[in-house]
């Protein structure tokens, strides 16, 4: 099958994963991107002409590419250096409150145990056991399944599965779930937070997202160099076997011949045969005819509420010997009110909560003066609409207000010190989105099982990214692009050796 030419559009964390495995196996493998160069959402952008990651900044689930790197022979120590942070998170509250959570769980105990009192800190060894045991029951069944449904996830967890779903009340929301198991409301909070992972709210996404917070305390890291060199690496071992980058070419349209794909075009007017296509975008471009009118029903299902936006700020910034860890998010009191405004009233909120991603900190000694910082607060994703310039410097002075009632003060040397990113400048980046940063929002039970699987309605072309299942973030979009390679191969009838990986169960080391 070598013969056998496939073009990988998007070269994403799953395009790129896509091309490496499809590459490994002997296929003939040309990756497009209208950018200038590999990651897509994983991006860095130069305030005072320094690279500051400005766009997913935590990794964890390392397994995933300690699978990848291993099915194709090598190991991820080998080609990237990484380092385990002892702080997961830094917490702030409003009313002063700061609570950090470790990689140490029994440092996390004490740590919980002092913020919120000893019997608090027993309700958190019990939601960290339940957390645990909802990861467990979904890995297998839903997270590495190429294609999960209802009956089948639940056929496939057995009795001890089944117990836990019950027990969490799956029906629930995560926000009501969490009450369930805390009394202290900033405890409810921080991990309420977890649903905006999947871009969504904590009042509308089901209880199982719980799971995210095991997925963090089993392991958060650093990567040198930031995340754009995991990209980077992807790339490397990419074209060492074969596979051809070609950047700063937009792809126009995917071309058909007799009901199947047969090439693409690309909009400075160059045409790529190809026998496959695997799209690492968002598939509402499909579905909104921007690759072509005849694949706009390419993708099967409803079209589920877009997921949250955000505004960024990429900075140089003196912190002013704020104590800042690598990860920090300040929260304010009224939690509710950030949601409401972004789903209910599609306005920027008012109240926001802040992450701030310090990215010199977390691996060593502090920096000395400015440092490289990301700050994002959630937004709607109507990137596709007006948003105003009041609207944006509201949001900013709300969220500089907050930081400081905290005691953070931001310096900037200059304005080049600071790069801001609006949800019209994400519509401009991913196309048909509004800004979306997580393909569909994760409301309601049944929104993880309306993700489309890795094949698409139209014969040679293959799904992957953020906006089909598993779902977004950096190592489930990874897993998505194992999963088109290993769906792609099965069609030829090759042996995929990243297709046990992918899909099995069992046999992994968090």
């Amino acid at each position: 099958m070598a013969e056998h030419k496939v073009v990988v559009i998007g070269a994403g964390m799953a395009g790129l994963v896509s091309a490496l495995q499809l590459a490994n196996a002997g296929l003939q493998v040309t990756v497009v991107d209208k950018a200038a160069g590999p990651g897509g959402k994983i991006r860095q952008l130069m305030p005072n002409g320094l690279p500051v990651d400005s766009g997913p900044t935590v990794f964890t689930m390392r397994w995933v590419f300690d699978q990848i790197m291993s099915s194709v022979g090598t190991q991820l120590e080998s080609e990237v250096l990484i380092h385990p942070l002892k702080v997961l998170a830094r917490h702030f509250w409003e009313d002063g409150s700061q609570l950090d959570l470790y990689a140490d769980p029994e440092r996390s105990l004490d740590a919980v145990a002092q913020f919120a009192g000893n019997a608090e800190a027993k309700r958190f060894t019990q939601f960290c056991q339940t957390a645990r045991q909802v990861y467990d029951a979904l890995e297998g069944p839903f997270i590495k399944s190429p294609s999960p449904t209802m009956a089948q996830m639940m056929s496939s967890l057995g009795p001890r599965g089944l117990a836990t779903l019950a027990s969490i009340g799956p029906m629930r929301n995560l926000w009501n779930s969490l009450g369930r198991h805390f009394t202290d409301p900033r405890m409810r909070q921080l991990f309420a937070r977890y649903a905006t992972y999947c871009g969504s709210s904590p009042w509308e996404a089901p209880a199982t997202l719980m799971l995210i917070a095991q997925v963090e305390m089993d392991g958060v890291w650093a990567v040198e160099g930031g995340m754009h060199a995991l990209a980077a690496c992807l790339m490397r071992l990419g074209q060492k076997r074969g596979v051809n980058y070609v950047f700063n070419s937009e792809c126009e349209r995917i071309e058909l011949l007799q009901g199947k794909v047969s090439g693409v075009r690309l909009a400075k007017g160059d045409s790529l045969r190809a026998d496959s296509v695997v799209f690492n975008g968002d598939i509402a471009a499909l579905r909104k005819g921007l690759l072509g009118p005849s694949l706009t029903q390419a993708v099967a299902g409803k079209v589920q509420p877009r997921s949250l936006s955000a505004v960024t700020w990429s900075m140089y910034a003196d912190t002013q010997a704020f104590a800042l860890d690598r990860h920090n998010v300040f929260f304010r009191n009224n939690y509710a009110s950030e949601f409401e405004d972004i789903f209910m009233h599609g306005k920027l909120p008012t109240q926001p909560t802040v992450y701030v991603c310090a990215q010199d900190r977390g691996t060593g000694q502090l920096p000395p003066g400015a440092e490289r910082l990301l700050c994002l607060v959630n937004a709607p994703a109507r990137g596709d609409k007006r948003m105003s310039e009041d609207e944006l410097l509201s949001c900013a002075q709300s969220s500089q207000a907050l930081m400081a009632a905290s005691g953070l003060h931001l310096k900037l040397e200059s304005s080049a010190s600071c790069i801001r990113t609006t949800p019209q400048d994400f519509h401009q980046l991913f196309p048909a989105t509004g800004g979306a940063l997580y393909g569909q929002a994760t409301h309601g039970w049944m929104a993880a099982f309306a993700r489309s699987n890795a094949r698409s309605q139209m014969p040679g072309l293959y799904l992957a990214g953020g906006s089909v299942h598993p779902g977004p973030g950096v190592p489930m979009a990874a897993m998505s692009g194992q999963l088109a390679a290993a769906a792609l191969m099965a069609d030829l009838g090759l042996t995929n050796p990243s297709r046990k990986t992918a899909t099995s169960g069992g046999t992994l080391t968090h």
